[in-house]
């Protein structure tokens, strides 16, 4: 995916594009993961499409549930949905880190076989 470490660094435009194409891919997974958290709300608990995003993006930022939950069902689904944000917070964070950090190996030779 990447170039090999005997290669030279890829320019800096082209590095910049990479970065955009890894935060288009984590922006892609976030909003997924966003509809996810409003169906379930919106299906589970019956809540309207405005409150199930309200919910669902407080979630997703780290901050909890903003209404109430009534049923059990919409309970459990709650707290499987915030272990689910934070595994998609730890991947996003990986995919828009790993093109930096590659670069910082390999401009510093991290690995050499030297």
């Amino acid at each position: 995916m990447y170039e090999h470490h005997r290669k030279p660094l890829i320019p800096r435009r082209a590095f910049v594009g990479r970065v955009a194409r890894h935060v288009l891919a984590a922006s892609g997974l976030g909003l997924a993961a966003l509809w996810v958290g409003m169906a379930g709300y919106h299906w589970i608990e019956g809540q309207s499409w405005i409150d199930a995003y309200l919910n669902a993006a407080m979630i997703l930022g780290g901050m909890g549930p903003a209404t109430e939950l009534k049923t059990s069902a919409g309970k459990l689904f709650a707290g499987s949905y915030a272990l689910f944000a934070g595994i998609v917070f730890i991947v996003s964070a990986g995919v828009v880190l790993a093109p930096v950090v590659h670069r910082a190996m390999h401009r510093f030779h991290f690995g050499d076989d030297r």
